[in-house]
């Protein structure tokens, strides 16, 4: 008699996807409150304080989840979809906390990773300021040892209320120095007047002067240039593209609501529109698990080009499927649809605004030149 196969199983789901997963509705039910210029979901980071999520990237040892290590890639990147699903502000603001804090472990030495991790237990909330214009951050050695900051950063999403930033800044050799600012004592200076956008205005991503403040050694965090080592740098794009995808199923979800209570799931032309969006939300599941397993192969820090060409391909292949979907759900829900108080407006904007990340076609070509200067066969290109 033959042995009958194991009955298939899934994934464990972990505690931080299921809080998430939990929130998603609350967060979408609160999304038109915080959606303004200059607001911020407050209310919303209450709620992932209270589920754990802000320390959920730390390691289990120091009362977190090790939402941060390789292994559990796939948790992380679901957990942001979830959040993304909710709203794309807050998802926005969570992955700059995660990406920080595993920053922070990666580079970090244990004093400071323990004192961090004490912080975000204690509620803080940490974030990654690094884009910056002509105006950007240098550091200015004192002779205390000490540092003084000159210059500003944009696009610091959670200005105001994310309380340890971590900041890119200058050195005088040229060094690009990491460090993770105690902005609730040294106290930078919020230009709100920058942030005027099509979508994401809760994110709160202001333009933040840091002239004048000091940090000490003890807030430097790595060595010079850590911050572009790869291929944590642009492998970290899966992230993003996990938060960018949760927006898309926002957008189907409400695609789908709105027919539904219009009476038009009969219409054989929806019907198609319909069948083609849940293609695109499943490939892009499918997409993430992918990125996953990716990022736990054994070698996939010494590959690194090649775990950042296939991140690359990644945020690639999202944004296409997060483009499609809108266009698809426009076609669905015609003009009504986008009248407010339609969530459909409102999510529409956002993920328009939050899918232009920066340099997309040199992502895409990165992909292309990894691809032309191998000779492996395509069944193991990405995957042998």
């Amino acid at each position: 008699m033959s042995t009958p196969l194991p009955f298939p199983t899934t994934e464990e789901i972990t505690p931080a996807e299921d809080a998430a997963a939990r929130l998603a509705p609350r967060l979408a039910a609160q999304a038109p409150a915080s959606d303004q210029e200059g607001g911020f979901p407050e209310q919303e980071f209450d709620w992932l304080r209270a589920a754990g999520l802000l320390t959920a990237p730390l390691p289990t040892h120091l009362g977190g989840q090790d939402l941060a290590v390789a292994s559990q890639t796939l948790p992380l990147l679901r957990t942001l979809r979830h959040i993304g699903r909710g709203n794309l502000a807050v998802g926005r603001v969570y992955e700059g906390h995660a990406n920080a804090l595993q920053l922070a472990q990666r580079f970090g030495r244990t004093e400071q990773v323990v004192r961090w991790a004490e912080d975000a237990a204690a509620g803080h909330l940490f974030g990654v300021w690094n884009t910056q214009a002509h105006d950007g951050v240098q550091l200015e050695p004192l002779p205390d040892g000490r540092y003084r900051l000159q210059g500003s950063k944009t696009f610091g999403s959670g200005a105001g209320h994310v309380t340890r930033p971590l900041l890119t800044g200058a050195l005088p050799d040229g060094g690009w120095q990491m460090l993770v600012l105690p902005a609730d004592a040294q106290v930078p200076q919020l230009d709100k007047s920058f942030w005027q956008p099509l979508g994401m205005r809760a994110s709160a991503s202001f333009r933040v002067d840091f002239t004048g403040l000091e940090v000490g050694a003890e807030d430097l965090l790595g060595q010079p240039g850590d911050y572009y080592r790869q291929p944590w740098f642009s492998g970290g794009a899966i992230r993003f593209a996990a938060v960018q995808l949760g927006g898309a199923e926002a957008v189907f979800d409400e695609t789908r609501h709105f027919l539904q209570k219009t009476g038009r799931t009969d219409d054989p032309y929806q019907r198609q529109r319909l069948g083609e969006l849940a293609i695109l939300i499943e490939s892009g599941q499918h997409w993430l698990r992918a990125a996953a397993e990716h990022a736990m192969r054994p070698h996939a820090t010494e590959a690194a080009e090649t775990t950042v060409a296939y991140a690359n391909m990644v945020r690639t292949a999202i944004e296409e499927i997060c483009l499609r979907t809108l266009q698809l759900a426009e076609r669905c829900v015609g003009a009504r649809g986008l009248l407010r108080p339609e969530p459909f407006e409102r999510l529409h904007r956002d993920l328009t605004h939050y899918l232009r990340q920066p340099a997309p076609d040199a992502a895409l070509a990165d992909a292309g030149r990894f691809a032309l200067a191998s000779t492996t066969p395509a069944y193991s290109l990405w995957h042998g």
